[in-house]
């Protein structure tokens, strides 16, 4: 992923490398102004006025190094943007494109801190790493270059002390990129573990499991804190190596230089101070290598979390490019339809069926019967195993995947609402702007306009997230006043008045009864009474369809049929 990343971004390298090489021309530049001011003022006696341009070409000097620092840093960031936005992209496509099966898996707080913390890991990498070792190739190659015109002695102290920072460098960053693998397995493993707490907070405490859920967080945040320690660990012991190593070798040249200009008194001063200068920060450019390096393997592993997430392979939904009448309410079929969850999982047996174009269709079923598996492959929301779909004339793997989804609404038991007003939740998905009045006709087909006017704020009342504060009628609504703004031609409705009082559901059935006068509705239905009159009710028994015909045919050819509204109706039917 990270070569792939350098690929594109190639332009801004070579600038950097452009940039690298001004700025080890402004340091080694620098060191012989300061030498030559130093030299001139204490040795020769010149006066301050005589070296007052020099002086100002220091201040150049030092400007410009400092310009270039910056702008190196500055391209690095601007790399680290990028990436990182690409990088949420991928991710974002990713999850998109898995079916809703694979989808709902995992961890909310897990897949968060995949976007968040360990995408953010990935940024040291190009705003720390790949700067400072251009930077300090660069500026080290260069210094090398002077110090061994000027005293091939003190370069060679360099060459053979030198290696041991990369050396060890090396050898400490295998070690950190693996620690830093499990720093943030672990920091997963808290976010998911705390997210599902703070979720099923009002449960845990109604089962009497809160010290328990409680000391579970704990000994997550323990194993997260213990391997940021491994890290940090790792870290401070190779800053204290690299500062051991750097240390000696500069006594080393100090110590030859001394005796160089004291004992042998073949050294001038200009030199010797000159190397004295540039040694320091030929090393310090190599330190700042060693605590990159450190960071860029710990990028790296981040990086191998997050190709590992993406290289997850999920059977998805084929789509084509064939195009839908938006005028017209398709004919759906299916001939031979299976689906299977997994190896020796449900599996749904093979199904033929056809629904006409605005009608209204009851699926009906036991639990875990398979009426859910059946609306979502309606949907298009997952893929059929065998058999073939028809939308109209066309296989669903050859229709348009944006035509099917703008003629569809999804109505589930528990309609997820954003943390944003009753207004951004009802035009969730809206293409145009619509005024108060037109929001205030769809919401009172919906049934919601006016509890909508005794709200504090009215449209603007801010909502909880997923639509916390709200009764699941409330939500409901909500989400039909959606369907409304949208006018599909189809709409699943997924036990949508499951669990709620008589009077909610009579609202519900009064809204989606007008509804059924524009589109064709397909409803799996827990409470029997609410399809009596569909068009058309599939009974699903264990993943068959075991029959299928009008309430009435049903009734006279369906034993399990009679048993269900006898068990509902607790008599005849």
């Amino acid at each position: 992923m990270l070569k792939a990343f350098m690929t594109t971004l190639r332009s801004k390298l070579y600038v950097m490398l452009g940039l690298a090489i001004l700025l080890a021309a402004a340091i080694v530049v620098q060191a012989f102004l300061i030498v030559s001011i130093i030299e001139r003022i204490f040795l020769e006696s010149v006066a301050f006025s005589n070296i007052l341009t020099t002086i100002l070409l220091l201040c150049i000097a030092l400007l410009l190094r400092m310009t270039l620092q910056y702008g190196v840093k500055y391209l690095g960031m601007r790399m680290a943007r990028a990436a990182k936005i690409d990088i949420r992209q991928q991710l974002l496509s990713h999850f998109i494109k898995q079916p809703i099966l694979e989808a709902n898996k995992g961890q909310s707080g897990d897949k968060t801190s995949l976007f968040m913390d360990t995408v953010d890991e990935v940024d040291n990498y190009f705003s720390q790493y790949m700067p400072q070792m251009i930077q300090s190739v660069v500026i080290t190659v260069t210094i090398l270059l002077v110090i061994l015109i000027q005293n091939w002695s003190s370069a060679l102290i360099i060459l053979v002390s030198a290696p041991f920072i990369p050396i060890f460098m090396m050898i400490i960053g295998f070690k950190t990129k693996d620690k830093s693998q499990e720093q943030l397995a672990a920091l997963a493993s808290f976010s998911g573990t705390f997210l599902d707490t703070l979720q099923g907070l009002p449960s845990l405490k109604l089962l009497g499991r809160s010290k328990a859920q409680r000391e579970k967080i704990a000994e997550s945040s323990q194993q997260f804190r213990a391997a940021t320690m491994d890290v940090l660990k790792v870290a401070f012991s190779n800053s204290l190596a690299l500062e051991f190593i750097s240390m000696l070798s500069i006594g080393l040249i100090a110590l030859e230089i001394a005796i160089r200009m004291i004992i042998f008194e073949n050294l001038t001063f200009s030199v010797g101070f000159l190397i004295l200068l540039l040694a320091p920060e030929l090393f310090n450019q190599l330190k700042q290598l060693g605590s990159a390096f450190h960071t860029g393997r710990t990028s790296m592993g981040a990086a191998r979390r997050l190709e590992e997430v993406l290289e997850q392979t999920a059977e998805p939904v084929e789509w084509g490019n064939q195009q839908l009448q938006q005028d017209e309410i398709p004919i759906l079929r299916m001939e031979q339809v299976t689906f299977q969850y997994g190896e020796g999982s449900f599996q749904l047996a093979p199904i033929c069926f056809t629904i006409p174009s605005n009608s209204h269709i009851a699926i009906i079923g036991k639990t875990g019967a398979g009426k859910s598996t059946l609306l979502h492959l309606l949907a298009g929301l997952i893929p059929a195993s065998t058999g073939t779909y028809f939308i109209n004339d066309l296989e669903q793997s050859a229709v348009d995947k944006a035509t099917w989804f703008e003629q569809i609404s999804y109505v589930s038991q528990h309609p997820y609402l954003l943390s944003a007003t009753v207004r951004d939740n009802i035009l969730l998905g809206a293409k145009e702007t619509y005024d108060d009045q037109t929001i205030q006709h769809i919401a009172e087909q919906a049934g919601i306009w006016r509890w909508i006017t005794q709200l504090p704020d009215g449209l603007d009342t801010w909502i909880g997230e997923g639509g916390r504060g709200l009764s699941g009628g409330e939500k409901q609504r909500i989400t039909l006043a959606r369907a409304f703004l949208k006018k599909p031609h189809i709409i699943l409705f997924d036990e949508p008045t499951t669990g709620l009082d008589i009077q909610t559901e009579q609202l519900l059935q009064s809204s989606m009864a007008l509804l059924r006068n524009q589109a064709t509705v397909i409803t799996v239905a827990h409470r029997l009474h609410t399809i009596r009159s569909a068009d058309q009710i599939l009974l699903l028994e264990e993943g068959y369809l075991t029959a299928q015909g009008t309430h009435a045919e049903l009734l006279e050819t369906s034993k399990i049929y009679q048993e269900m509204l006898q068990a509902q109706q607790g008599g005849k039917p």
